[in-house]
């Protein structure tokens, strides 16, 4: 049977903070299987992790910096307050390799490399039945496309490392220690059922068009063969200098890009995170030319609901009970619900009842939908079950 137990520390040592959090996680779990560990970037990360191993000898970590804070059972914690969180695992049938490659490299060699790094750590030559992934907000398509090309289609869950200040101070890490860019990932392998559910929870509007003109991987030029930002600002009612730089990222939590899977069964949100001043806009994920996009909107009242909702829709896809729940809610809606974050606590602490959880805040979410397709957005709720 799978157990979980949750633990959290706001020491201000690092060091202390980590086997606080992990001493209070490890509680009623022998042996512990996988600990999923988020902190403050504001900590010396390597001597917070030192803290958890000290607890922890031995057992698979990974993790990464989450925006602004963690919510455990026990609440929301961080703010301006450093802070850890963790969510330890325990099932003596689950075999887990945590493995992470840094760059240099290519994003998909680095994603064939750390697979491979994962099958060996958990003494397997076979695919694991899910996967877990990190990796700074920047390449994680590509990373999955390595994946991908050693083990094919497996579901995954994860997201993307965030610091506070969007300043690019965010880490990720696993029991070796905590680097700023490259990949890291946990394979599993158990016989209970893992359940995701991937979902942005905006409402589509009539508001859409065609992607004309795309440079790199994540910068909108044109929608319709006009520049994208007045595009938007049309759809929006608003002059483009209301949407200049980052005024574009603030104005869009409540109102982003949508593009729909080929099956219309999972709108991934993309974020537009810059309006330039050649009237493109930076978006948080890639695009592509010739595909649909959709002007999607929530209110802040509705992104509080749809925590609650989306983790009741998660336990209506399990098979059975759940043993644990891992959460992960995009840093951007974070922001945007700015001092209600409470409510969300309170939102899902109700929908998870006695079943420990942990949210961590991220740059970027990764999730699976309806066909087993594995997708990346921003502005989403990537929320998974472990069965008991």
């Amino acid at each position: 049977m799978l157990k979980a137990n949750t633990g959290s520390s706001i020491n201000s040592d690092a060091k202390l903070a980590g086997a606080e959090a992990a001493a209070a996680a490890k509680v009623g779990l022998d042996p512990v299987s996988l600990a999923f560990v988020y902190a403050s970037c504001d900590y010396d990360l390597d001597a917070m992790l030192a803290g958890v191993a000290e607890e922890l000898p031995g057992v698979p970590v990974i993790g990464n910096t989450s925006f602004t804070g963690v919510i455990t059972p026990d609440g929301y914690i961080g703010g301006d307050t450093p802070f850890v969180g963790i969510l330890a695992l325990s099932d003596p049938d689950m075999s887990v390799g945590v493995a992470a490659v840094e760059k240099p490299g290519t994003a998909i060699e680095m994603g064939e490399q750390v697979a491979l790094a994962a099958m060996a750590a958990a003494g397997q030559d076979v695919a694991p039945d899910y996967y877990y992934m990190v990796a700074p907000p920047a390449e994680e398509e590509f990373y999955v496309k390595g994946i991908t090309n050693i083990i094919g289609r497996v579901p995954f869950f994860g997201g993307s490392a965030a610091d506070n200040t969007i300043a690019g101070q965010w880490k990720l890490y696993t029991g070796e220690g905590a680097f700023a860019d490259g990949i890291a990932v946990a394979f599993i392998y158990t016989d209970k059922a893992i359940t995701n559910k991937f979902t942005g929870a905006y409402r589509e509007t009539d508001d859409m068009g065609i992607i004309t003109k795309v440079e790199g991987d994540r910068t909108l030029v044109e929608i319709n063969g006009k520049p994208a930002l007045e595009q938007y600002a049309e759809w929006r009612g608003m002059s483009v200098d209301q949407l200049k730089g980052g005024d574009l990222l603030v104005a869009t939590i409540t109102s982003p890009l949508g593009v729909k899977d080929r099956l219309g069964d999972l709108v991934a949100i993309r974020h537009p995170m810059n309006g330039n001043d050649d009237m493109s806009m930076n978006i948080g994920n890639k695009l592509a030319e010739g595909t649909a996009v959709i002007r999607m909107e929530g209110s802040v009242d509705e992104l509080i609901d749809s925590t609650g909702k989306t983790l009741e829709e998660l336990k209506a896809k399990m098979p059975g009970p759940a043993g644990a729940y891992h959460l992960v809610h995009c840093g951007g809606r974070r922001a945007g619900i700015d001092t209600r974050i409470d409510e969300v606590a309170e939102q899902i602490k109700a929908a998870a009842g006695d079943t420990p959880f942990i949210v961590e805040f991220t740059f970027g979410e990764y999730g699976t939908e309806a066909d087993g397709v594995n997708a990346c957005g921003g502005l989403m709720l990537s929320f998974t079950a472990f069965e008991a």
